[in-house]
């Protein structure tokens, strides 16, 4: 089995070095704290968001409960004010629903243009 590399030189929707978004809790597609992605992450992890605990209720009555720990996952459970990459898709739910959560702009991979545009991104800004 190969497994997926990623860029070295990944870009955000900025069109800049992609910065990362989280490493408490470590976050992406690669867990390395980064939202970057490859043609292997079918649900495009490309969206640094922070959480809210409306945008977590959203999440798990859609079927993706992200704030129960797994732990056999390694995966912590999120709280309001974590930041997390979340799939570019579900954040367009959300934002079709008037519950996307805010997005941190430098650590969005550019993958995230496919789904929205930097205009709608921009709106939901925050300083990472």
């Amino acid at each position: 089995m190969v497994t997926p590399t990623k860029s070295k030189t990944a870009r955000n929707v900025l069109g800049t070095e992609l910065k990362p978004c989280s490493t408490e809790p470590m976050t992406g597609f690669f867990r390395d704290g980064c939202c970057n992605t490859t043609s292997d992450d079918l649900g495009a992890h490309t969206v640094c968001a922070e959480m809210t605990a409306e945008f977590l209720q959203f999440s798990r009555e859609a079927g993706n409960d992200l704030s129960t720990p797994r732990p056999e996952f390694g995966f912590p459970g999120l709280k309001p004010g974590d930041h997390w990459c979340l799939c570019a898709a579900r954040w367009v739910e959300a934002l079709d629903e008037g519950k996307a959560p805010r997005v941190v702009l430098e650590s969005t991979h550019e993958r995230t243009l496919e789904f929205t545009p930097l205009a709608v991104l921009q709106r939901y800004a925050i300083p990472g």
